[in-house]
């Protein structure tokens, strides 16, 4: 593997509940905004939810594909085309060898929607003669992926990383990887997720892992405040053109930062708790850090997962302790879920265009809703106000963490 190859992101695209595309994404987050809000689907009532509240997609996917596309993928697979192809033009839509481009893109659920309104279809009318031909294909978690391979014609390898809310994180990774070994160009990759559904939301308040802040919605995700009490069900898909810097440079493209490094590692604790000293979180955020070639010290910024959850937070804030100890106190920290709620498969991908953004834009966004800051949590969080990063070369990491114990870091630096 030719590790010394600089992989960067020349492209970026994400359809999310705060914007429709990554620019307004990014100005939403600047201006605090929050895409929670009141859920007005019939099922809502129809299953009594006692949780009525998700951070729900801003741009239906209609206003921006076909209806033969939107007939012929899950809504997970829509929402990845739509990030994608947004991606893809950013990246100034670069001619290349289509079997030097890959796609990967992740998952943490896939094609909820198709699997159980293929099910409703069949019980119902007893009759297989009403099930869609292509539901087995559009509720597979590999859908997006093809569907984006299929887009852009993309034959260096179609991946899907499936590690719950890791996966976008994930998927970043092992964009990265496939450049720096040599087996793609370039590579598009991301996550996406499109599980606001009755089924989710039984399962998750069964868990008690929502917020069920109903009266207030766009206060709900509230990381690191003594009131939080769960994360915000969120939806849509981000993705980055990452490529070798050698690639971009010839081809003349903009640049806005370096994928440095990844770090995993699992926890092997719970199926769904985090391991609460942080142990397996750190080990990740450490190799991340050590695989870029930096110290601690060189990290002044962290897109922490930060979901809003009372033990979830805690855990995270041991992790980052552990892994940096003292030099943790030089990192200001920033949870853009309390804006934008959990996209589960899709949070890291759409998490690391933001840090690529704050690297970028030497601006590191505000925390909104802590009010009152949790006496454990000692990690310097940035709230009420942006915090403005230092110049020169700057390097910042973003935490993703899933259920199953998976761990992923991956260390974003300035160019």
């Amino acid at each position: 593997m030719s590790t010394s190859k600089r992989v960067v992101v020349t492209g970026l695209g994400a359809t999310t509940p705060v914007g429709g595309t990554a620019p307004e994404t990014w100005s939403a987050i600047l201006a605090g905004r929050s895409g929670a809000r009141p859920m007005t689907f019939d099922w809502v009532e129809e299953y009594s939810l006692p949780v009525t509240f998700a951070a729900t997609i801003h741009t239906e996917p209609g206003e921006v594909l076909s209806k033969v596309e939107i007939r012929r993928n899950d809504p997970n697979g829509q929402y990845a085309l739509i990030a994608a192809r947004e991606a893809w033009a950013d990246a100034g839509s670069p001619e290349v060898d289509p079997e030097r481009l890959a796609g990967v893109i992740g998952t943490g659920i896939g094609g909820v929607w198709t699997l159980l309104t293929q099910w409703d279809t069949l019980k119902e009318s007893r009759s297989t003669r009403r099930v869609f031909p292509l539901s087995v294909p559009m509720l597979m978690p590999n859908s997006a992926t093809a569907a984006v391979s299929l887009d852009l014609g993309a034959r260096a390898g179609a991946h899907t990383a499936v590690s719950a809310c890791a996966s976008g994180a994930e998927s970043i990774g092992l964009g990265m990887e496939m450049i720096k070994s040599g087996r793609a160009d370039i590579v598009v990759c991301g996550g996406t997720e499109a599980a606001v559904h009755p089924i989710c939301f039984a399962g998750f308040t069964q868990m008690q892992a929502l917020s069920t802040r109903n009266d207030e919605p766009e206060r709900a995700s509230r990381p690191y405040d003594t009131g939080r009490d769960g994360f915000v069900m969120g939806e849509g898909a981000a993705v980055l053109v990452l490529e070798s810097e050698e690639h971009a440079r010839a081809r003349g493209a903009k640049v806005y930062a370096e994928i440095a490094s990844v770090g995993m590692s699992a926890d092997a604790h719970h199926i769904a708790a985090p391991e609460p000293e942080g142990a397996g979180a750190s080990r990740a955020m450490v190799e991340a850090v050590q695989r870029a070639g930096l110290s601690a010290s060189d990290i002044v910024h962290i897109n922490a997962h930060a979901t809003s959850t009372p033990v979830g937070d805690i855990a995270e804030n041991n992790a980052i302790r552990r892994a940096f100890g003292d030099a943790t106190d030089g990192m200001c920290v920033s949870s853009t879920k309390s804006m934008t709620g959990h996209l589960l498969g899709a949070a890291g991908a759409l998490e690391t265009i933001l840090t690529v953004m704050a690297v970028k834009e030497r601006t590191a966004p505000a925390t909104i809703n802590v009010d009152d800051l949790d006496p454990e949590i000692n990690l310097d969080v940035v709230r009420k106000e942006h915090r403005t990063l230092p110049g020169g070369d700057i390097a910042a990491l973003n935490n993703s963490f899933g259920f199953g114990g998976h761990n992923v870091a991956l260390v974003i630096k300035s160019l």
